[in-house]
């Protein structure tokens, strides 16, 4: 792949995650929501306290995208290197591919399949769940960040999808790095508040905006395809 390119995922990845917004403030807005107006409404809390604490949940929530794109990017070179085929890399690669096409169509908004692959997830949250109620209340930012790690684990189908790309980023640090720039793509619709996320929101919902990112999405899926397929 050349160079340019190569670096280039990291902006699909931040991009995949800003456009994903919508949904992202479907499935953690309220959760964003509801600890940040608690923090609020503590006589104890201030508003700039609540933000800081915020920032602790986004943290502990992008840092665990980041272990779970190495792990993942870790499993998909393992495989590559201990079979030492071609075919594994290229089936890991057409895998990879598929799925960044399906995300492309979900960010343009021509299809919503997506949410079933969260169904996966579902059963695993039950265990974790239960821990992050541990952390609660929260009161600092030391606290909320291994309740955001813990919610970063939360069943999503935008998230799942974005992991299976990684499968064939070739090693662990490439992994985490696609999807730290996807988390940080994430961060400006769970951070902003006000006016601030009316208006991001607004931006984010534009028809053009969405089919510009999904066309992009598509464009870098079907690239990896098509070197799947020749090479």
């Amino acid at each position: 792949m050349p160079e340019w390119l190569n670096h280039s995922q990291y902006l699909v990845a931040f991009i995949t995650g800003l456009l994903g917004g919508v949904h992202c403030f479907g499935m953690c807005g309220g959760i964003v929501g509801a600890l940040s107006l608690g923090n609020i409404n503590n006589k104890n809390t201030s508003q700039k306290s609540a933000f800081i604490i915020s920032l602790g949940y986004n943290f502990g929530r992008i840092t665990s995208y980041t272990i779970a794109g190495a792990i993942v990017a870790f499993i998909g070179s393992s495989l590559i290197e201990l079979t030492g085929l071609q075919t594994t890399q290229k089936v890991l690669a057409t895998i990879a591919a598929i799925f960044m096409v399906a995300l492309g169509f979900y960010l343009a908004g021509f299809w919503s399949g997506l949410a079933k692959i969260e169904i996966i997830g579902q059963k695993f949250w039950k265990y974790l769940q239960p821990i992050g109620k541990r952390f609660l209340p929260v009161t600092n930012f030391q606290q909320a960040v291994p309740l955001g790690f813990i919610w970063g684990w939360l069943p999503c189908g935008l998230v799942y999808t974005a992991l299976i790309w990684t499968l064939s980023a070739g090693s662990a640090l490439e992994g985490a790095l696609i999807m730290l720039f996807f988390g940080l793509g994430t961060l400006p619709n769970l951070l902003a508040m006000g006016v601030i996320a009316a208006r991001l929101s607004k931006w984010v919902k534009l028809p053009a905006v969405r089919v510009s990112a999904g066309l992009l999405v598509i464009a870098m899926g079907l690239y990896t395809l098509q070197r799947a397929l020749v090479f």
